[in-house]
């Protein structure tokens, strides 16, 4: 389950960060950084899913 969160992480951050936590702070801040630049949402998300493995 935690590579298909990596991989949709890759191709929706957002969308794999709501799936590990939900929404809350993790969340909207991964928008924040997608909407500044594809690959720091994408660098969070997956640091969000592995930290809370």
């Amino acid at each position: 389950m935690e590579l298909i969160k990596i991989i949709i992480a890759i191709l929706l951050p957002p969308l794999g960060v709501f799936l590990q936590v939900g929404i809350g702070k993790h969340f909207w801040l991964n928008i924040l950084l997608t909407l500044l630049g594809y690959i720091p949402g994408i660098v969070h998300a997956i640091w969000v899913i592995a930290k809370n493995k």
